[in-house]
Order: C-alpha cells, then structure tokens, then sequence
C-alpha cells in the first residue's frame, strides 16, 4: 500500500518524466477498459474530467478510447489553473475531432451512456466538493452506467477512507502503481494500473 504523499514524492523522484507516466496511466486505463468490455464498438463512455493530473489521465484515456468508441469528455475543471502535463494532454483531445468535448453538465444526458470514467480529483480530495463537482458527482451516481473511478474515486480520502460529503459510487477502480490505504475497503472491485514505477 502506499499513501497519497508517499506516491507524489514517488512520482516526483522515480526518474520518469511526469508526461510519460500520465501517458502510461491514461493508455493503462484504456487497456483495462478494453479487456472488461470485450466489444467496446457499440459502447459510448463519458469521461468527466477536473483540471489536475487525475482529469490528465483522463484525457490520455479519452485519446485511445476515441478509437474505438464514441468518446465524450465533460470538462468542469478551469483551464487557466491546468497543470502544465494535464494541459498538454487536453490540447491533444481537444483538436481530435473523434472526441466531444463539453464544458456544461446541462449539455450532458449522463444516462445516455453506456460506461462513465471519473477522472476529477483522483488523491487531490479535501473536503466536501464545491460546485459544480458535487452536483456532477450525483449525476454520476444516478446515470445508469458502468461506473470506473481513476486512482481514486471523488470525494473517497486515499489515506483514510473516510468520505466527508460524497463520492462517485464506482464499480471498478483503476488505482496508480499500487493500492491506497483508503481503497481497502473497496479491494474486491480495484485493479492496479502498472504505470511504469518499479515497486522498491
């Protein structure tokens, strides 16, 4: 296991270019995502993603997924506070014609869906969820859809567990490298995503 500080300071000091472990992150995503559904052709996924390294992930994702999939992207995050990978990763879906994106949960029919991918906080929880994330994170909960939380689902402490307001209700969980103290309770439905860091 390994807690929310402990990864950053991994991440920070592993030797691999932030860019390549999102790319690796967001590809591993979309590998997990094509072996649970084996024909994903008629399938339509929603990617909700917020401005930090999580929604980055999620954009990668969005990449390959567009290939196979209708692929929508549901922006909430802002783009002036973009971290400088997860900007990087939004220009690229955001010139591919393959993706839709949106910027207004309004525009968004969240139970025309088929899987819905949270990729909005990840480890950066802290407190309750301000507007508009906990509104998106009930019209996650009542879509209908396959729901997959990235590393973390919103609203879920990494480190503890506990959820001080709410969380995405997810059926699977892809977490980063290895599991999270606060993702024990939910270890039936987690699976690992290998993103390149050699376990010391």
């Amino acid at each position: 296991m390994i807690t929310a500080k402990e990864m950053r300071e991994l991440e920070d000091n592993c030797g691999i270019p932030k860019l390549q472990l999102m790319e690796n992150a967001g590809k591993g995503v979309y590998d997990i995502v094509k072996s649970r559904f084996s024909d994903l052709k008629d399938k339509s996924i929603l990617i909700v993603c917020y401005h930090g390294n999580n929604g980055g992930d999620g954009f990668v994702a969005a990449r390959h997924l567009c290939e196979e999939c209708e692929t929508d992207v549901l922006f909430i995050g802002d783009e002036e506070k973009f971290k400088e990978d997860a900007g990087l990763n939004f220009k690229k879906i955001e010139s591919n014609v393959r993706v839709q994106i949106f910027s207004d949960i309004d525009m968004v029919d969240f139970d025309s869906y088929d899987i819905i991918i949270d990729c909005i906080l990840g480890i950066g929880v802290n407190g309750n969820l301000n507007e508009p994330l906990s509104s998106v994170v009930d019209l996650i909960n009542k879509s209908s859809a396959f729901k997959i939380a990235v590393d973390i689902p919103t609203g879920l402490d990494p480190d503890t567990g506990v959820v001080s307001d709410k969380m995405v209700n997810a059926d699977l969980i892809l977490t980063m490298h290895d599991i999270k103290p606060g993702l024990e309770q939910f270890k039936d439905k987690v699976v690992v995503v290998d993103i390149g860091i050699m376990s010391s």
